[in-house]
C-alpha cells in the first residue's frame, strides 16, 4: 500500500513533463493548426488513463500516469488555450481565463464521477472506463477545432497601445524571447507563484485531515471549494487583467496569496473554517497566476509564436510542480508538520511580488519609447 506522500511523485511527474509536449505541440500547432495536435494529445492522455488502471506498482504508475497523462496532458492543454487566446486578441486574458478554468473545474466534476465508478466496478475499470471516454470526447471535439488564421483581427478591433518593454506589432521567436531580461523575471515570477499552488493542491486532502482532524468527506468537500476558487481566480483574474493590466493582477494575487498562506501556518485541529478559508484564497490566486499568464505571454512577446512560447513559459509552471510537493512532503517527513512548507512558500510569494516591479523596471528601460 503506497502513501499519499508516496504517490506525490506521479502528481509530481506529470506536473513536470507537461511542457515538453506543450512545445513541441506548440510547434506543430503554429505551423499546421490544432487538430493534430490534439488527436495525439488525447490518444496519450486516455491511453495513459487506460494503462494507469492496469499498473501494478509504484514505477509503472510513474510511468502510466507520470509521463503518458502528462505529456498528453501538456499537448491538448497548451493547443487548446493558445489556439483559443489567438481568436480573441482583444480580449487576451478573459479567454485565457475561461479556457484555463475548464482545466481547474475538471478537478471538480471528474471525482464524483471516479467515486462513483469505483464503488461500483473498482479502481482498475473506473480508470480504464475514464480512459476511454477521454478518448472519444477528445478525438470527437478535435474533428471541430480550426487553426486561427494567420494575421486573423476580430471586426471593430483596434489594437491597443505597444506594451512596454515591447515594440508595437513585433512578434518574437522563441530565441527572442530568451534573449532579453523580461522572459526571465516572467518565468521566476511564475515560479513563486504557483508553488504554494501546486503544493497544497497535490496535498490538500491529507493536509485538511492532518492539521485540522476533518473526516476524509469533510477533507474531499474542502478540495472540491478549493478547485471551485481556483477555476473561478482564473476568469475573474482573466477579465480583471484585460481591464487593469496583468502585472497589477498578479501583484494583487500575490498579495491574496501571502494571506492565504499565513492563515495556513496558524492553522489547527478543529480550525475547518481558517482553514478552508486559507486554501481558497490560495486558489483564486493560483488559478490568476493560470489565467493571466497565456494573455501575459502573448501580451509581451507576440500572439504569432506564443504557443511555442508560452509552452516554454511554462517550464517555470513545471520547476513549481516538482518543487512543491517534493518540499512539502520532505519538510513533512522531516519535522512532522507542514507549517515550514507553508513559511518557505510566503518566502518565494514575497520573491515573486518584488519580481512584479523588477519587471516593470526593466519594461520601462527597454520600452521603444523611452530609448
Amino acid at each position: 500500500m503506497y502513501t499519499a506522500a508516496m504517490l506525490a511523485i506521479v502528481f509530481t511527474v506529470a506536473n513536470s513533463v507537461g511542457p515538453i509536449t506543450m512545445i513541441s505541440g506548440g510547434y506543430v500547432n503554429d505551423k499546421l493548426g490544432p487538430k493534430w495536435v490534439l488527436i495525439v494529445g488525447g490518444g496519450l492522455f486516455g491511453a495513459g488513463m487506460i494503462c494507469t488502471g492496469l499498473a501494478t506498482s509504484l514505477p509503472m504508475l510513474i510511468v502510466t500516469y507520470g509521463l503518458m497523462v502528462g505529456l498528453g496532458l501538456g499537448m491538448a492543454y497548451g493547443c487548446t488555450i493558445n489556439n483559443s487566446v489567438k481568436f480573441f486578441p482583444d480580449k487576451k486574458g478573459l479567454v485565457g481565463g475561461i479556457a484555463t478554468a475548464t482545466y481547474g473545474l475538471s478537478s471538480v466534476i471528474i471525482p464524483p464521477i471516479a467515486n462513483a465508478l469505483t464503488q461500483k466496478v473498482g479502481i482498475t475499470s473506473c480508470l480504464v472506463i475514464l480512459g476511454v471516454a477521454f478518448l472519444v470526447i477528445i478525438f470527437v471535439c478535435s474533428l471541430f477545432i480550426i487553426k486561427c488564421p494567420e494575421g486573423y483581427v476580430p471586426e471593430g478591433y483596434v489594437p491597443s497601445k505597444a506594451v512596454p518593454g515591447k515594440a508595437a506589432g513585433t512578434d518574437q521567436n522563441w530565441k527572442q524571447m530568451l534573449s532579453g531580461p523580461i522572459f526571465y523575471v516572467m518565468i521566476f515570477m511564475l515560479t513563486c507563484g504557483a508553488f504554494s499552488g501546486l503544493m497544497i493542491t497535490s496535498q490538500a486532502s491529507p493536509m485538511a485531515q492532518g492539521m485540522t482532524g476533518m473526516s476524509v468527506g469533510m477533507a474531499a468537500t474542502a478540495v472540491s471549494i478549493l478547485a471551485l476558487f481556483n477555476a473561478g481566480g482564473r476568469i475573474v483574474a482573466g477579465t480583471l487583467s484585460d481591464k487593469f493590466g496583468r502585472i497589477n493582477v498578479l501583484r494583487g494575487a500575490f498579495l491574496l496569496q501571502i494571506v492565504g498562506l499565513a492563515l495556513l501556518v496558524g492553522a489547527g485541529e478543529g480550525q475547518t473554517l481558517r482553514f478552508i478559508v486559507a486554501t481558497s484564497c490560495i486558489g483564486i490566486c493560483f488559478g490568476a497566476l493560470m489565467g493571466v499568464y497565456p494573455g501575459f505571454t502573448a501580451d509581451q512577446f507576440g500572439i504569432r509564436n506564443n504557443s511555442v512560447n508560452y509552452g516554454i513559459m511554462f517550464i517555470g509552471f513545471a520547476v513549481a510542480g516538482y518543487f512543491g510537493p517534493t518540499t512539502c512532503g520532505r519538510i513533512l517527513a522531516r519535522t512532522g508538520s507542514y507549517s515550514s512548507a507553508f513559511i518557505v512558500s510566503i518566502a518565494l510569494v514575497v520573491a515573486g511580488l518584488l519580481l512584479s516591479f523588477v519587471y516593470s523596471m526593466v519594461t520601462r528601460k527597454s520600452s521603444p519609447s523611452e530609448k
